[in-house]
């Protein structure tokens, strides 16, 4: 089971403030003779149309010597996860979570 990162609690909790519901913490994805873990899985019904829309959040915390070298991690991690969720779970939507500050620094 891999370890949490220091935001998994902040994002979880902000996922059922907007009316998530957790489903898997964390979503195991099978492959292979592998298991990888994504943090959280979440579902929300729709209401309006009587589906469900499903989710997988990665989340990365960003605190390591070098933001570039921790998104390199995360882009590679949330690339294998994405195609693996392709195939296995093609309706569930991939997010990656990261501290807005953090955002801004790298993509603003």
């Amino acid at each position: 089971m891999p370890s949490r990162d220091i935001y998994h609690n902040t994002v979880k909790n902000a996922l059922l403030k907007d009316g998530w519901t957790i489903t898997h913490d964390p979503l195991r994805l099978e492959w292979g003779k592998k298991d990888l873990y994504v943090d959280l899985g979440a579902e929300q019904l729709i209401a309006a149309e009587n589906a469900e829309r499903k989710i997988a959040v990665e989340i990365k915390s960003f605190v390591g010597r070098s933001d570039i070298d921790d998104l390199e991690k995360a882009l590679g991690q949330y690339i294998l996860y994405y195609d693996i969720l392709s195939e296995r779970e093609p309706e569930r939507v991939l997010y990656l979570a990261i501290r807005n500050s953090v955002y801004t620094d790298l993509f603003e």
